[in-house]
């Protein structure tokens, strides 16, 4: 007997005529809710979908690896702000979401003490993602495993996996953090966790109220794309939950420097030229 036979054979005769437009109803509807079912494009934003477009243009993409990825190997300038001007880059604080009760720790005054004020007056590492903002040369070196960021400020040097694996579990929290790489078509994204407390950027340069910690939670997403031959876009997101009510991003943009190549990335040792040893500047000898 057919499993149709067998729904009317238990269905009462007064019902059965309903039955087929029942079953035809609910089969449409199922079959409607899923062609119905929104995509993840039109569950974006405006914006995202507009900046995942840009970064999967083809055209926009000047240089491959073997493997088809974006590649971002080269000299680069410091990302900068749109329209920004000076070299110092920093974030802006109107794009930064509201600190959140016991976050008022992210901002402390300079005390006159350069332990506090700028350890790298010591030669302690400048951190991330302040590092990477400095008015420096930076150079990418990309494989099909690896990408390798070094930075001329303080030969800062980044070797992140793009294989997407788990971060690390059992290391002790980092000046640089923890980096992690995939690909989500063509933008890269790294996202970096296991930071210790340190300086966000050198704003306190500008405004000595400003002397920006990020906390030990701090945990970023770097998104680089292509924009055009020459440039590409760096949006990195700052997520710290200690500080702040929410992520907040903002997107900088790096200039490719194919003229550096000939000389490439200066020597910088803090310890063999630093004019303030133990914090006592005596001025330039």
């Amino acid at each position: 007997m057919t499993a149709e036979r067998e729904i009317h054979k238990l269905v009462p005769m007064k019902r059965r005529l309903r039955l087929p437009i029942v079953l035809s109803l609910h089969t449409a509807l199922v079959l409607g809710s899923a062609l119905w079912l929104p995509s993840k494009a039109e569950c974006q934003t405006p914006a995202q979908r507009a900046a995942v477009e840009n970064a999967d243009t083809v055209s926009k993409i000047p240089r491959r690896t073997p493997e088809g990825k974006p590649d971002f190997s080269g000299m680069w300038q410091n990302p900068r702000a749109k329209g920004q001007r000076g070299e110092n880059t920093t974030f802006d604080r109107s794009l930064m979401a509201p600190l959140k009760p016991g976050g008022e720790a992210f901002l402390e005054p300079r005390t006159g003490d350069a332990r506090h004020d700028d350890p790298r007056a010591f030669c302690f590492p400048s951190g991330f993602p302040s590092n990477m903002l400095a008015a420096y040369p930076i150079q990418i070196v990309q494989s099909k495993d690896t990408m390798v960021i070094v930075h001329e400020f303080m030969r800062m040097t980044r070797i992140i996996p793009l294989d997407g694996r788990p971060h690390h579990s059992d290391i002790e929290p980092t000046y640089f953090g923890d980096s992690i790489g995939h690909w989500e078509r063509n933008t890269l994204v790294i996202d970096s966790t296991n930071f210790k407390r340190w300086s966000l950027d050198d704003s306190h340069y500008a405004n000595r109220n400003e002397y920006r910690m990020h906390s030990d939670a701090l945990h970023t997403i770097e998104r680089v794309h292509f924009v055009d031959d020459k440039t590409i876009s760096y949006n990195l997101t700052i997520d710290d939950s200690k500080i702040f009510t929410a992520p907040w991003s903002e997107e900088f943009f790096m200039a490719f420097k194919p003229e550096w190549d000939k000389v490439g990335i200066y020597e910088f040792v803090c310890e063999e030229n630093n004019r303030c040893p133990g914090g006592q500047c005596e001025g330039n000898k």
